[in-house]
């Protein structure tokens, strides 16, 4: 596996790479004032919390579409197109500032097509990437994404904050600038980012094109039971994050040391993406995904025990840790084995399905804890981390999945494709569907 020093000479990787990451951390800037800007508008903490989540609504309402453009469109220009809709969006927001025009309903329309460019753009660059990394490089190429989300996760609060405090509109127009960064890196490119050729003489109805994605995703025994555990994951380790942060709160500690749980978390997932790749080389693909899996198990325990701000951030990034190299690992093995015509779709299908519950995870901890009070809870959550963490242990596909260095080697690094098509009874699942990597998405 090569590291971090050769995927730098990769001119096409870098400049999606740097593009993405500019407007991913301006991204971060606005999500988080966008609650801010809106509860100061209106006074209203419903409204404020429902500006957070238009984004997420907008990307799950378009990642699946997404994905069908970057199998039809010339990814390039899907992007560049996402990228330049994105800076006049937060422009429009910047000029309404300056006039101090600022509404509620022009934030919600921009923090969702803001979304929806984001829905877009992902399916598209994951192709982009499938076209301008060559397999060996793969799970590099995924770790550094990863430590670029936690990075945007981390710097995003503090500095929007920062920013904020100077104009209402200051982060929008950083925002802005960094969409318009993107769209220029993104036009360096020089792979042709063209969809892989079809075999159908006539293009097939938009609908039948995205249940082809659905259907060959669902088929595959391995896809199944990693979407299915991505789902869990990511709903039951943010349900952990909002139940300790709550539990703090309720214990009365400062916000500073609060605020320093997802610091720690932030930093952790840096630092573990960072050393992903050696991680990931060395340890077989699906057992690294099992151990991954049960990671946060042991580490919930001692949160029954103890509430203090030491021990959550003990227990919870070191949890993080893994993540990085347990989410690029299969993730590159997965996109190394779909056909390229369908690596669109099928991305497009495990992002939906493993985000689907996460606007769900706040309602999760927080209900819990109301009822069953703090201690019964982590316990509660501990268990459902443990059952999720079975469904790939006991999946034969999974633990099956060999060393990057035997399937990247496999047919001289051509792309592999998975075995015979088999039902849940061959995975050793129960066969339930839904996506990959299994990342505690906002956190992981």
């Amino acid at each position: 596996m090569t590291g971090f020093r050769d995927l730098r000479r990769n001119h096409d990787f870098t400049a999606l790479w740097v593009g993405q990451t500019v407007s991913e951390l301006g991204s971060a800037l606005s999500v988080f004032v966008f609650p801010l800007l809106t509860y100061a508008l209106t006074g209203s903490t419903l409204l404020a919390a429902t500006a957070g989540a238009m984004d997420l609504l907008g990307t799950a309402l378009s990642v699946l579409p997404g994905g069908l453009l970057a199998d039809r469109v010339h990814r390039r220009l899907v992007m560049r197109s996402a990228a330049a809709a994105g800076a006049l969006l937060y422009a429009s927001l910047v000029v309404a500032g300056v006039l101090g025009a600022l509404t509620v309903p022009h934030v919600f329309a921009v923090a969702l097509l803001t979304g929806v460019c984001s829905g877009v753009f992902a399916p598209a660059e994951m192709s982009a990437v499938r076209s301008v990394v060559p397999t060996e490089q793969l799970p590099t190429a995924l770790s550094q994404q990863q430590a670029r989300q936690h990075v945007a996760n981390l710097l995003g609060g503090p500095v929007g904050g920062l920013l904020y405090a100077v104009t209402r509109w200051l982060p929008f127009l950083v925002d802005a600038v960094s969409f318009a960064a993107a769209w220029v890196l993104l036009g360096r490119i020089r792979t042709d980012l063209a969809p892989a050729p079809r075999a159908e003489v006539t293009r097939r109805r938009a609908r039948a094109e995205l249940w082809e994605g659905v259907r060959y995703s669902w088929r595959q025994p391995l896809f199944r039971t990693l979407m299915l555990y991505s789902v869990g994951s990511n709903l039951t380790i943010n349900a952990v994050f909002m139940a300790a942060d709550l539990r703090l709160i309720q214990a009365g500690y400062p916000a500073w040391s609060i605020g320093l749980v997802g610091t720690a978390a932030g930093v952790c997932g840096i630092l573990g993406a960072l050393v992903a790749p050696r991680i990931i080389a060395a340890l077989p693909t699906g057992r690294l995904t099992v151990l991954v899996a049960w990671s946060f198990v042991p580490l919930m325990v001692p949160l029954v025990f103890f509430n203090h701000p030491v021990a959550v951030i003990i227990a919870l990034s070191t949890g993080v840790f893994l993540n990085p190299a347990g989410n690029a690992g299969m993730s590159s093995y997965r996109m190394a084995i779909t056909p390229p015509e369908l690596v669109g779709r099928v991305q497009s299908v495990g992002q939906f399905l493993s985000w689907s519950l996460i606007p769900a995870a706040p309602i999760v901890g927080g209900t819990l804890l109301a009822l069953l009070g703090g201690p019964t809870t982590m316990a509660v959550l501990a268990g459902l981390a443990a059952l999720v963490a079975l469904v790939p242990t006991l999946s034969r596909s999974v633990r099956a999945v060999p060393r990057p260095v035997e399937w990247q080697g496999a047919g001289g690094g051509q792309r592999l494709r998975p075995g015979p098509e088999a039902g849940p009874a061959a995975d050793g699942a129960d066969g339930r569907a839904l996506e990959p990597a299994g990342a505690p998405a906002g956190h992981a």
